[in-house]
């Protein structure tokens, strides 16, 4: 190995240029990380998450937070890293920015050192689609044709990105948001980039009542959107975010499944865990984490009148997945600047 040492910086426009917009093969590797989670070739730990507790932060809206997610996963893979992921929610509305905006740093799995340091917000955004959408390929049913959104950000953007790389006979999609025309824009947006045909709901409830696959990707944390009784028999719920629906919701679905269960416990944030942190929601009543089912260890649907409901908290182990592809697309085609590291070693 040389004694010069280069990092490849990658901005966002060089992501999109490397395939960081490539959905099918984001879903690929979201979804062959899953398998290799069932296999146990992955290190996770725990999240560590700052949060601005001085903020003037509105009433039942998520704080801003900074996260910091590093992982390893193994196979072909053999990739390691961490990304810093910061979340603004008043960003949009306030100083015309994403709500989320994150770096990604590879590491060389052998002698440790950084290979690469790139945008992870697009990655970020994509990836977390993706899972939703490897949710769909093994938890909805094949003929769903009807997709219903609650939030109207970057998130359910990608979110129906990847259901339609999963199950290519949806056609139609309704979304909801407290903010109509942000709910106009994205039906704007996403009809034509998509060729679907997307309508605005003028309430939750309707939107849920139309969804064979439900999704909600919100900032709310206090109150309940998505109430028991709404979902039709057959319904795929991708379950994104925060306190998004009833507890009964969560008791009357037929399976409820999560990507790490220890995560989403210890980050006490969506439905889910706020239930068990209740005594509502015992370990026994998961019925998996969904590694287990892309691995083959469970049944994923198994008829076409369940209501599956998968709560992920994201890992970083798929944004390590998505950005060591980005990487080698990157430096396969020359893409991104090379920047020096060190020359030499000043100390060894």
């Amino acid at each position: 190995m040389p004694e010069e040492t280069q990092v490849l910086w990658l901005s966002q426009k060089d992501v999109i240029a490397a395939g960081g917009l490539d959905m099918a093969a984001t879903v690929d590797d979201v979804e062959e990380v899953f398998r290799l989670y069932s296999l146990a070739d992955y290190a996770l730990p725990r999240k560590v998450s700052l949060e601005w507790h001085w903020a003037d932060t509105p009433e039942g809206e998520q704080r801003n937070h900074l996260n910091l997610m590093s992982g390893y996963v193994g196979g072909q893979l053999n990739a390691a890293g961490f990304k810093a992921i910061a979340s603004f929610p008043r960003n949009p509305f306030k100083w015309n920015l994403p709500r989320a905006s994150a770096l990604i740093v590879l590491h060389d799995t052998e002698v440790g050192l950084p290979l690469a340091v790139m945008d992870g917000t697009l990655i970020s955004a994509m990836r977390t689609g993706a899972v939703s959408g490897v949710g769909a390929k093994y938890l909805a049913r094949p003929d769903v044709t009807q997709v219903g959104l609650i939030g109207a950000g970057v998130q359910c953007r990608t979110q129906l990105m990847a259901l339609q790389v999963a199950r290519p006979a949806i056609r139609q999609a309704s979304v909801f948001d407290i903010r109509r025309d942000r709910a106009e824009r994205l039906a704007a947006e996403m009809s034509e980039r998509l060729g679907l045909d997307i309508r605005v709901a003028d309430s939750a409830e309707e939107a849920c009542r139309q969804a064979e696959i439900l999704v909600t990707a919100t900032t709310n944390v206090t109150s309940p959107i998505v109430q028991d009784g709404w979902l039709m028999p057959g319904t795929y719920y991708a379950h994104v975010s925060s306190y998004e629906c009833e507890y009964d919701v969560i008791r009357h679905a037929d399976k409820v499944l999560v990507d790490d269960w220890d995560l989403v416990k210890n980050r006490m944030y969506s439905t889910v865990a706020l239930m068990w942190r209740d005594g509502e929601f015992a370990d026994d009543d998961l019925y998996a984490e969904f590694g287990e089912v892309v691995g083959g260890q469970k049944p994923g649907r198994e008829n076409d009148r369940e209501v599956i409901i998968f709560s992920p908290i994201g890992l970083a182990l798929h944004d390590v997945a998505v950005a060591n592809r980005v990487f080698q697309t990157a430096q396969s085609k020359g893409i991104g600047q090379k920047v020096a590291l060190w020359d030499s070693p000043l100390w060894l």
